[in-house]
């Protein structure tokens, strides 16, 4: 019992749990309780102590079945698993208190019999509890409850050896000692199980530790995978935002100038367009006199041809020569009334160009919008580009003239770099063709120019992308170009090689419909 009170008392101080205290102390009290009952203690520690000798095994019952009491609520966690039972195991306590206290008013054999009930029925109380317990599967109480039982059928072979039921020898003399030694025994293997159980615990809880970690790090990486998804999504978004926007702006700007370009091209137009009219007007009746007074010259010569005295007129008009000064006079006016044309043409295109400004959806002649912007990029090709049409006969298309304008000039601007890039002063050539076939127009720009390799063609129509040298080019014309074209509901189709040139195919329908019209 000692080996027992002093193992447990060790793995107390390793534990710290209150069980292996109350197991202490309960080893050390049953050990005082038999000693008290087999009369070691009246003979060794109260010998000198009448009344303890006599009334020590009383009070040690009572104490040693009050601490059976409180290490089984500890070591089969009653409080959890039966907290009913807790007030009657108080009930119990307070039998065992109260015998002990008519014991001290002098009343052992009453005492005696109140101890005796109340030790016996708690026992009882503790093998039904502990049979309660262990059927639901707990390995602690399983322990408990056969550590229990063998000390029960010690004190009842005890007690049926005093009734006289069981002969008297060592064995049943004994069996109350047997009983305690074999419950200790049993119990401190119990409390052993509980260290491996406590270990079980803690694996299990170390598992599920390791798990839930291991979940929140894989939630955490989730989270973090969605949140970096999430950031490059509004990157993404925030990045297409700030390019829209600058396109915008950039479109904004474009749109303003190309406006006032319209204005002011419209007031250029308006402006020569006046004189030019004094001048057209005024060449045809310039030609009939001119004409008329040349009728009359002959028919003064032919009549003078053989008057005498008028030999020096003759040499005048000789050393003038009258007839080569009217056949200049006559290529003067020639000359006047093409340069007044062509004034004219461009004048007309001038005005035609001038739509820019418009957004109303309208129908306008393709044909004459690529002659205007040709006239208003003149200087561009003049002496450098060879400007071939092949313009079809093609219905009005119902679009945003102006519009198209700018993608004209855009494109025919780039083809004019593209050819002057690789040509030089000569050799550049730029075909414009235009096409009709059902309810579509095609308008086909073509030049000889560098070409585009597959790298640059895949990028030419994003926005910002630019091959032109710093300060040439914003990168946003044929970002723009196509913007315009969706936004007629048509589509452009680029075909380039380098050293070949390029050709931009534009396609448009030639009646818009009214979802369009209003979506636009």
């Amino acid at each position: 019992m000692l080996v027992m009170a002093l193992y447990n008392f060790f793995i107390f101080f390793s534990t710290r749990d209150k069980a292996y205290a109350f197991y202490v102390a309960y080893i050390i009290l049953v050990t005082l309780t038999q000693m008290a009952f087999i009369g070691m203690l009246a003979f060794t520690t109260f010998k000198n102590m009448p009344w303890l000798s006599s009334h020590s095994a009383l009070y040690l019952t009572a104490f040693t079945a009050i601490a059976a009491g409180e290490f089984m609520v500890r070591f089969i966690h009653m409080k959890a698993l039966y907290p009913v039972s807790m007030r009657a195991m108080r009930l119990f306590y307070l039998v065992l208190l109260f015998g002990l206290v008519i014991d001290m008013d002098a009343k052992s054999v009453i005492a005696y019999r109140i101890i005796q009930v109340g030790a016996g029925s708690f026992a009882l109380f503790q093998l039904v509890i502990l049979i309660r317990v262990a059927a639901q599967g707990s390995r602690p109480a399983r322990y408990f409850l056969i550590a229990w039982v063998s000390f029960l059928l010690g004190i009842i072979s005890f007690i049926l050896k005093d009734l006289g039921f069981l002969p008297f020898n060592d064995l049943t003399r004994f069996a109350m000692t047997i009983g305690s030694a074999v419950e200790v025994v049993l119990l401190s293997f119990g409390l052993a199980d509980k260290i491996n159980v406590f270990r079980e615990e803690k694996e299990l809880s170390q598992a599920k530790a390791i798990a839930m970690a291991k979940e929140n790090e894989l939630f955490v990486l989730n989270q973090n995978v969605d949140l970096e998804r999430k950031v490059t999504e509004r990157t993404h978004a925030l990045q297409e935002t700030n390019d829209h926007l600058k396109r915008t702006q950039t479109q904004l700007v474009s749109a303003e100038k190309m406006a006032s370009l319209g204005q002011l091209t419209a007031g250029i137009a308006h402006e020569i367009n006046n004189p030019l009219n004094f001048i057209s007007s005024n060449l045809p009746p310039l030609k009939r006199d001119l004409l008329e007074l040349k009728e009359v010259l002959d028919a003064y010569r032919s009549v003078t041809k053989d008057v005498i005295g008028l030999e020096d007129v003759r040499a005048l008009e000789e050393r003038i020569g009258v007839d080569f000064t009217v056949n200049e006079v006559h290529e003067i006016l020639k000359c006047i009334e093409t340069g007044a044309t062509r004034t004219s043409d461009i004048v007309r295109g001038l005005r035609t160009f001038s739509r820019l400004d418009e957004d109303d959806l309208k129908t306008a002649d393709i044909n004459e919008g690529l002659r205007s912007t040709v006239v208003v990029l003149g200087p561009q090709f003049r002496d450098v580009v060879h400007i071939e049409y092949e313009l079809g006969d093609i219905p009005q298309v119902e679009c945003y003239p102006g519009k198209l304008n700018q993608v004209f000039m855009n494109l025919l601007n780039n083809a004019a770099h593209a050819v002057k890039q690789r040509h030089g002063d000569s050799g550049g050539e730029i075909r414009i063709a235009t096409s009709v076939s059902g309810e579509m127009v095609t308008i086909t720009i073509a030049d000889n120019g560098m070409g585009m390799d597959e790298t640059v063609q895949s990028r030419m129509f994003e926005p910002f992308f630019t091959t032109k040298d710093v300060g040439e080019g914003t990168g946003l014309g044929l970002s723009i170009v196509q913007g315009i074209i969706e936004k007629h509901n048509g589509h452009i189709v680029l075909e380039s090689a380098v050293g070949q040139g390029s050709t931009f195919t534009l396609t448009l329908p030639v009646h818009q419909t009214v979802e369009f019209a209003k979506s636009a």
